[in-house]
């Protein structure tokens, strides 16, 4: 087939050109190339030169209308994700660049066969949790005022008592933030409009994706990113809140392989997926992990500090993908190892975190309690 991989410059995108290109397919990549991901305009050398690399932004048709023509299947990976409050950057790349896709496609009668999207595991905010009186809860965001006063954890909405957090299946969506919101309009998109004009189309909401590749210089999202080249640079990881947090984490090669499986196979079509590692850890136990695997005896910093509209806790249910006969291979020890492995090799590694930190905090992301 051929397949247009946009982001496929990126981090998930760039995973799943090597694992199609491995498939026999033929591979195009739409990619803009811009910070903090990247170096402004710069490819990166891991980008194979067996794919046809088009310099573009997903939020201007010229730019699809020259990546389109002849492609069976698309991967649309391209996307914005920060922590900074311009709200219409988020819905002009992520909603409004998903809708110029299937437009075009329509306008034009191009005869593409599948298209999956990249979502987020954001979408479901606190997710599911279970109360022992109330049973069942999605608990909304929980309120500073709450956090103020270190209260972690989200209380049963209906008599306020504490709940269990359990996995989260694929049925309800309550995105608390900017970047959530938008790719659930992207799932609303790509299911909707790819049922009504015939386009199968698939949506792949991705837990916390690890591995090599993930940029230094985006600073603000991937804990194993941040925790790992702040010990390499003998420095203690901070831990928000208690460190308690609970979340669930899969290796980019197995989100490769997800990616392959639900374009290959029909039963997935106009569905969404969990894509996930099946495993359930703290942050600070996530910490304690990497020091481990650098052999560092340095303990996380836990200042009491909490991110604006964090989630406490959310594991994905992957079950509904296990029905298709994909499973997560690479176990979280896996994933740290081979992460630092490639860390060590990169010549921009350094401690990104107190930039990062300083400028959540002058936007009041980052909160005292």
């Amino acid at each position: 087939m051929r397949i247009l991989v946009t982001g496929g410059a990126g981090f998930i995108g760039s995973h799943t050109v090597d694992l199609l290109l491995q498939q026999g397919h033929q591979v195009r990549i739409l990619d803009s190339l811009t910070p903090p991901v990247h170096i402004e305009g710069k490819l990166p050398a891991y980008v194979p030169r067996d794919a046809e690399f088009i310099l573009g932004d997903v939020r201007d048709r010229a730019a699809w209308e020259r990546a389109l023509p002849g492609i069976d299947a698309v991967f649309h990976f391209a996307a914005y994700q920060d922590y900074l409050t311009d709200f219409s950057k988020f819905f002009h790349v992520n909603t409004v660049g998903t809708a110029l896709l299937y437009e075009i496609i329509v306008e034009k009668k191009l005869p593409v066969q599948k298209i999956v999207v990249a979502s987020s595991q954001s979408t479901y905010g606190e997710g599911r949790y279970e109360c022992a009186t109330d049973g069942a809860q999605y608990p909304p965001l929980r309120a500073v005022s709450q956090l103020e006063q270190r209260d972690w954890e989200p209380h049963c909405p209906v008599c306020g008592r504490a709940m269990k957090p359990v996995v989260t299946d694929e049925s309800q969506v309550h995105p608390h933030n900017q970047y959530a919101m938008s790719k659930y309009t992207q799932e609303m998109i790509a299911l909707n409009l790819g049922q009504r004009y015939g386009i199968p189309s698939v949506a792949q909401r991705f837990s916390i994706t690890q591995g090599p590749r993930q940029s230094f210089r985006n600073a603000y999202s991937g804990v194993l990113r941040i925790f790992a080249t702040r010990l390499l640079s003998h420095r203690a990881p901070v831990c928000y809140e208690d460190g308690g947090q609970l979340r669930d984490y899969v290796s980019v090669y197995d989100v490769a392989r997800a990616n392959a499986l639900v374009m290959q196979d029909p039963r997935a079509n106009d569905q969404v997926f969990n894509v996930g590692g099946g495993r359930a850890i703290t942050v600070k136990e996530y910490a304690h992990l990497i020091a481990r695997a650098l052999g560092e005896e340095i303990e996380p910093l836990i200042p009491g500090e909490f991110r604006f509209g964090d989630t406490r806790h959310i594991i994905s249910d992957i079950g509904k993908l296990r029905t298709l006969g994909w499973e997560p291979q690479v176990p979280l020890e896996k994933i740290v190892e081979g992460y630092i492995d490639w860390a060590r090799e990169q010549p921009d590694l350094r401690d990104y975190y107190e930039d990062a930190e300083r400028e959540m905090k002058a936007m009041g992301t980052i909160r005292k309690a």
